[in-house]
């Protein structure tokens, strides 16, 4: 029971930070949700600000006006099976993973619900090459996907 209770705490903080973030560069950087303006913190970083209305890499961002919400429920279907994966987890680092997963699709839930599009604000780029923009919720899912790969394949008990 404590563990799912740190599990669920990581989760809850992932979200936080996510939401934070996101309203600091929204409404405290930016000053207003439209404006576009890169802020270069680095010769290979920017702040910026991105409505995302598709999914990664903005895959379906032109599928129409009801994909907002088909991506909602599809995202809280996701969150909703890591968070049983999480409540049956028996080995800590797996439940990391899921609560890093969970946290993240929480938070880009939230973006989709408020905004209907996700807001991505950080910026790499070199040689004249960006990667797409992203935000702490991504990070937080790439992370813990990354993680639960690496703890499958090299790490699992059950399959030593």
């Amino acid at each position: 029971m404590c563990k799912r209770i740190i599990w669920l705490s990581i989760a809850t903080v992932v979200l936080i930070l996510d939401q934070i973030s996101k309203w600091i560069i929204t409404d405290m950087v930016f000053n207003a949700p439209d404006r576009f303006t890169p802020i270069e913190i680095t010769s290979f970083f920017n702040i910026v600000i991105a409505w995302n209305t598709g999914v990664s890499f903005s895959l379906f961002s032109n599928s129409g006006e009801y994909m907002p919400y088909i991506l909602i429920v599809v995202a809280l279907a996701i969150a909703t099976m890591f968070g049983v994966w999480l409540w049956k987890a028996k080995e800590h680092m797996f439940g990391i993973c899921y609560a890093l997963i969970i946290g993240g699709a929480l938070g880009n839930i939230v973006d989709r619900a408020r905004f209907g599009a996700v807001v991505d604000f950080l910026d790499f780029h070199a040689l004249g090459y960006h990667w797409p923009a992203f935000n702490v919720a991504d990070m937080a899912v790439v992370v813990g996907i990354t993680m639960l790969i690496i703890f499958s394949l090299f790490f699992e008990k059950s399959a030593k």
